[in-house]
């Protein structure tokens, strides 16, 4: 029987620091899954950390030390044996039981077993959980600091790393329960644990199930079935192994490559015949692999699914919430359909969070998302002393069992920029001699994996090139990370990179408009009004923003300019960038881009902003990651068209090409009956002198048109074309399906954008980014606008497209 201890938890401060507004007489009430600030902020003892600057106000709760204490009964007939089960205790923390110590505790990413047969009573049971100050903590190790990119005692201890502040996140360091508490009785014997390890032998399925058992393990019999298939053993003490064979079974597959079945795995445990514990999971089958194929000048790094080389359309994937025990499975869903139907078909967990519930596992694998899991390990210089090594082996063997069995689990990977770190970064100097990691990423964790999860893979890090004695952030090797764009130089650099595959890159850009608002209320909100400011974490990232603006578009003149532009620059950058990179397949085999999510309102690189809302991004990530794509790109001293298609069958299709004048005039036309087009086999056609020489390049453009695709290209950026000022129709047709709003272009409109957010906070549309030529027309579903009407689109900055920066930028 599992009983979960939920109800009934008080908080109170134990050790309070001068700056509290809290002393160790007051208590409220607590939730459990959750944390200090959480129950505070219900007890409204302290603001909304996300608001404003309220974030400077609550420094003082990661300096105090916490109390949780509940009192329980306990049904003695329940069971002979009782454990208590903490699947997230945030962080340091000490455990008692009627006044009993039970458990210390240092790892916020393990699960803790106690078995506490004999000393639970019927009724009145105190359960006590204090938790140390991570800043406490952090005096009492006997560890040298080590480089950190980010302040805060991260690496010195098994937390969430970016808890203590990141270039997007806020300095929130937490405390509490943040996952379930379980008591656990039972009789005669139960599953201690259990791993799953599937994959393919030959054409059938295979699963290896590694089962522990806790109690008498006389007579017992281990057995699992799936459907009509079943197979069972005998156990006879410590680790048992059970092998299970699905015959033909149907693939499972990353979506756009296929379905995804899964089939339901039951696992019992008997004993004459008597069901003593039970486990059903859902399992799918497939082959992944990593090929990493080459020689001392160049080697691959590509993704092999049931033996397909595949593209990977990618975001990184940070907490998406500051306070994890927030996030909802329903959020979750949200959240990994917004990646689907941006047609990302992976997700990179990234090294500096945490590892995810259950609950985001179970929806990559049933909506085709692959899952790059990094170990928790981020930008920062680990040590191998002391208790870390004992810790990181049973934080890694803990997180292996519990993921490895999930179909979308592609890869385990070592740490996030840390071998690059070390390096490039000046570590070594600082470090002189002490260990940094390169023990866990080079020989723990790959033992782990291999010892634990066979079929599984492991790389040792991102960037990284394959091998310790090559510079880890290389074009040719592995895969990297590219940054300079962003912080030194400006987008059009991204051409420069011929990568294998690209695991990180990105480019900032505010929030919604509704978010800012919502969050932030300086009068009047300016790029630099206080909580603007606050919530912009990037060094000198206000300064990168403008600077990215140069050469493509014009410097905003007002807030509401400077919004748009930024915005719309970054889904610029990242279109541009990804174009780029897919032209490259087969030499590059994908893109990961920073990064999906935010934890918090802030201005970020997220295509999603911290309240859920999609930025421009979002719509120019579901462009360029679209199945069947067109890009026009420098070749040489001209132009060349590129067709792209990651779709199963060959593509075929006839293909227009034409050079337009702004009003609709065709200048030029070229046409090609058919291309065919095969999967990761981009064609490559050069444009003709007629097509790619404009005469006038301020007012041309080359349209695209292969089947219901369709791409444009523009001889000048933004900033020197002579675009004109954008004139439409307007039509909304509203019904109980959602409201239809009908544009019909009567200029050309470069970079059509609809923002509903401004009309309503809850509103949003289906597309963005179009371009126009006159006489066209494009319909945009709206979402929870069921009451709007023409008035509502007219309002200032609903409708913007590039057309009106350039129509008002200074001097124009």
């Amino acid at each position: 029987m599992i009983r979960r201890l939920h109800e009934g938890w008080q908080l109170s401060c134990s050790r309070a620091v001068p700056a509290a507004p809290v002393t160790p007489e007051m208590s409220w009430p607590a939730a459990v899954p959750g944390c200090v600030h959480t129950d505070l902020l219900a007890a409204k003892v302290i603001p909304d950390p996300y608001l404003d600057c309220n974030e400077l106000a609550v420094q003082w709760i990661g300096e105090c030390d916490w109390v949780y204490e509940t009192e329980f009964d306990a049904d003695p007939t329940s069971g002979e044996r009782h454990t208590l089960v903490f699947h997230g205790l945030d962080t340091v923390a000490t455990v008692s039981l009627n006044g009993e110590v039970i458990l210390a505790s240092e790892n916020m990413h393990r699960t803790y077993r106690v078995d506490v047969t004999g000393q639970l009573k019927a009724q009145g049971n105190r359960l006590k959980v204090t938790f140390l100050s991570p800043y406490e903590h952090e005096k009492t190790l006997e560890l040298e600091p080590r480089p950190n990119c980010y302040p805060g005692p991260g690496n010195l201890m098994r937390k969430m790393a970016c808890n203590f502040g990141w270039d997007w996140g806020p300095n929130l360091v937490t405390a509490g329960i943040w996952r379930d508490v379980e008591l656990v009785s039972w009789s005669g014997a139960r599953f201690e644990s259990l791993r799953l390890d599937v994959s393919m032998a030959g054409q059938d399925g295979l699963v290896r199930i590694f089962a522990a058992i806790d109690g008498d393990d006389s007579g017992l019999e281990l057995e699992a079935r799936i459907g009509s298939h079943s197979a069972s053993v005998f156990p006879e003490g410590g680790e048992s192994t059970l092998e299970l064979t699905c015959p033909s079974p149907n693939l499972w597959w990353p979506h756009g490559m296929g379905a995804q079945p899964l089939y339901d795995l039951e696992i019992t445990l008997k004993k004459d015949g008597v069901v003593l514990d039970r486990e059903t999971r859902e399992v799918g089958f497939r082959t992944i692999a990593l090929d990493l194929s080459g020689d001392e000048t160049q080697s691959a790094f590509s993704f092999i699914v049931n033996g397909k080389p595949m593209y990977v359309f990618g975001a990184n994937w940070i907490p998406d919430d500051c306070f994890p025990s927030r996030i909802t499975k329903e959020r979750l869903e949200q959240r990994i359909t917004q990646a689907k139907d941006a047609n990302i078909n992976m997700l990179r967990v990234w090294g500096g969070g945490i590892y995810e519930s259950d609950d985001f596992y179970e929806l990559c694998d049933t909506h085709g998302i692959l899952v790059w899991q990094d170990f928790l390990f981020a930008c920062a210089a680990y040590p191998e002393e002391g208790n870390l090594p004992d810790e990181v082996d049973a934080e890694a063997r803990d997180n292996i069992a519990r993921l490895m069995s999930h179909p979308s689990l592609a890869l385990w990977n070592g740490n996030n920029e840390n071998i690059w770190g070390y390096q490039a970064w000046g570590w070594q100097e600082a470090l002189a001699g002490k260990t940094w990691g390169e023990g866990y990423y080079l020989d723990l964790l790959p033992r782990l994996v291999k010892e634990l999860h066979p079929s599984g893979t492991y790389y040792p890090g991102s960037p990284y090139s394959g091998s310790i004695d090559r510079f880890a952030n290389a074009d040719e090797h592995g895969c990297r990370h590219i940054w300079d764009a962003w912080n030194e130089v400006g987008y059009e650099v991204y051409a420069n990179y011929q990568p294998r595959f690209v695991a990180e890159f990105g480019w900032q850009a505010p929030p919604a408009m509704a978010t800012l608002r919502e969050a932030i209320s300086d009068d009047p909100l300016t790029p630099t009004s206080p909580g603007v400011m606050h919530h912009q974490k990037a060094d000198g990232g206000n300064t990168k923003l403008m600077r990215g603006l140069q050469g493509h578009l014009p410097d905003p003149s007002g807030f509401d300019d400077w919004h748009f532009t930024t915005q719309l620059n970054q889904a610029h950058a990242i279109a541009f960038a990804i174009s780029h990179f897919r032209a490259l397949q087969p030499t590059c085999r994908g893109a990961i881009v920073w990064q999906l999510n935010d934890c918090w309102p802030v201005t970020s690189w997220a295509a999603i902003d911290g309240y859920g809302r999609k930025k421009p991004l979002w719509y120019a990530l579901k462009k360029v990651y679209a199945a069947k794509f067109l890009t026009v790109r420098k070749s040489g001293s001209g132009l060349a068209l590129h067709v792209i298609a990651d779709t199963n069958l060959e593509w075929r299709t006839p293909v227009s090409i034409k050079r337009v004048r702004f009003d609709g005039t065709v200048l030029a036309e070229h046409k090609i009956w058919r291309v065919c087009v095969e999967r990761n086999k981009p064609v490559t056609i050069p444009l003709p002198d007629s097509i790619a020489r404009p005469a006038d390049p301020r007012r041309e453009l080359i349209v695209v048109t292969a089947g219901n695709t369709k791409t444009h290209h523009f001889f000048e950026e933004d900033l020197n074309l002579d675009l004109p000022a954008a004139r439409f129709r307007l039509g909304v047709d509203a019904s109980p399906a959602g409201t239809r709003v009908r544009i019909a272009a009567l200029t050309l409109i470069k970079d059509l954008c609809l923002f509903a957010d401004r009309i309503d906070p809850a509103c949003s549309t289906d597309r963005m980014l179009d371009t126009l030529l006159p006489g066209e027309e494009v319909v945009i579903q709206l979402e929870n606008c069921p009451d709007i009407c023409a008035e509502d689109l007219q309002k200032v900055g609903v409708i913007r497209s590039a057309n009106d920066l350039v129509a008002y930028r200074p001097g124009g």
